[in-house]
């Protein structure tokens, strides 16, 4: 039990010194759950052309 809150303890540590990163890795993992489980064809059309657009940007940067 106490591995467990010690764990538990290193994780918020590790999420407050890394709120950016964790946000991303949060998101991140939102997106592809949503696209798994819950993306209905219009969905992942939609997304596919948001995709292509972000790598354009994201080459001219």
């Amino acid at each position: 039990m106490e591995d467990k809150n010690n764990q538990t303890i290193a994780n918020k540590k590790w999420q407050e010194k890394n709120r950016e990163h964790a946000r991303y890795l949060r998101n991140r993992s939102t997106a592809r759950n949503f696209i798994k489980k819950q993306a209905t064809v219009d969905d992942i059309q939609e997304l596919e052309t948001l995709i292509e657009i972000r790598k354009k940007e994201l080459k001219n940067s």
